[in-house]
C-alpha cells in the first residue's frame, strides 16, 4: 500500500482502472481471506455506514488511521443473502466494517482521488474451514449476481507463507515451492470449466500446498472465485513470485461482460 513503486501496487492500480472504465459494475461483493464466520454459516455485511477494522498488530501508528471512503449496501445484501439461502447455505446479515484484506487492496486498485470505485461494497464472509469443494459451491451460489452487474472479488494471495518471510527479507528470490504452486495455480484457474473444480480441489492435496500455505485462508478466495465463473473460464493477468509470497492476479469472465475477478 506504501510501496508505490512495487508492481503489484502498479498492476492492482490497472486492474483497478479496467474495473472503473471497461467493466462498470453497479456494485461489488468482496470476499475476503480475513474473514471466516462459521463451519456451515455465511455471514453477510448488511451496513451502509461503518469504521474500517484495522486487523494487523506491531504495526507503526499511522496504519492505523488510514481511511478508505466506502458505503454498503442492504438491498445488495439482501440479494447475497438470497441467493445464498437459495442454494442451501445457511446465511445471516451481521453489522462490520471492511477488513484490511479488502480496504488495503482496494486502495491500490481505487486510488480515492485518482480512480475511485463509487459504488456500493459489500463484504462476504468465508467459512471457517478448509474445505476447498465447499468453497467453491458458495462461489456457485452467488454466481447469479453477475446476471446483474454486480462484480465479484475475492482476496487472498496465490502463495502466502508469512513465516518464511525471515528467510527471504531483502531477497526477492522466490522460495522453490513459491516457483511450484504458483504455476499450479495457474494450471487449475485455467483448466476448462469441466475440469475446473477437480483441479482446484486436488491444490490442496500437493506436497507443496502447505508451504504455500501453512493455513489455507489465503487460497481459498479464490476457490470461490472459480466457482463463481461458472462457463467462463479463469485467466492469469500477472504473476511476481517474491520470496515466499505470489502477487498472482486471475480474472474470470471477459472485460465488460459481467466478469468475476
Amino acid at each position: 500500500m506504501y510501496e508505490r513503486d512495487h508492481p503489484a501496487y502498479r498492476k492492482l492500480g490497472e486492474i483497478g482502472r479496467e474495473i472503473t472504465t471497461k467493466v462498470k459494475p453497479r456494485a461489488v461483493v468482496v470476499f475476503s481471506a480475513h474473514w471466516q464466520a462459521g463451519c456451515d454459516t455465511i455471514q453477510v455485511n448488511t451496513a451502509e455506514i461503518t469504521d474500517l477494522i484495522y486487523d494487523f498488530y506491531g504495526f507503526p501508528s499511522h496504519y492505523y488511521k488510514e481511511k478508505f471512503p466506502n458505503v454498503g449496501s442492504k438491498e445488495v445484501a439482501s440479494k447475497v443473502l438470497d441467493v445464498l439461502k437459495e442454494a442451501g447455505i445457511k446465511a445471516e446479515g451481521v453489522k462490520r466494517g471492511l477488513d484490511h484484506g479488502v480496504w488495503a487492496s482496494f486502495k491500490c486498485a481505487f486510488d480515492p482521488d485518482s480512480n475511485p470505485l463509487n459504488v456500493p461494497i459489500v463484504q462476504v464472509s468465508l467459512f471457517n474451514t478448509e474445505d476447498p469443494a465447499q468453497h467453491y459451491r458458495l462461489g456457485q451460489a452467488v454466481s447469479k449476481l453477475r446476471d446483474e452487474n454486480i462484480l465479484i472479488i475475492v482476496s487472498g494471495m496465490a502463495v502466502h507463507n508469512l513465516r518464511d518471510l525471515q528467510f527471504t527479507w531483502g531477497n526477492p528470490k522466490p522460495m522453490p515451492y513459491n516457483t511450484s504452486f504458483d504455476e499450479a495455480l495457474k494450471d487449475a484457474v485455467t483448466k476448462p470449466p469441466a475440469e475446473r473444480e477437480q483441479a482446484m480441489i486436488d491444490l490442496l492435496k500437493r506436497p507443496d500446498a502447505r508451504q504455500a500455505h501453512p493455513s489455507f485462508d489465503h487460497l481459498l478466495p479464490i476457490h470461490i472465485g472459480a466457482g463463481a465463473a461458472g462457463d467462463d473460464l479463469g485467466k492469469r493477468l500477472w504473476t511476481l513470485k517474491e520470496g515466499s509470497m505470489s502477487w498472482a492476479q486471475y480474472r474470470f469472465g471477459d472485460v465488460g461482460n459481467d466478469s468475476s475477478l
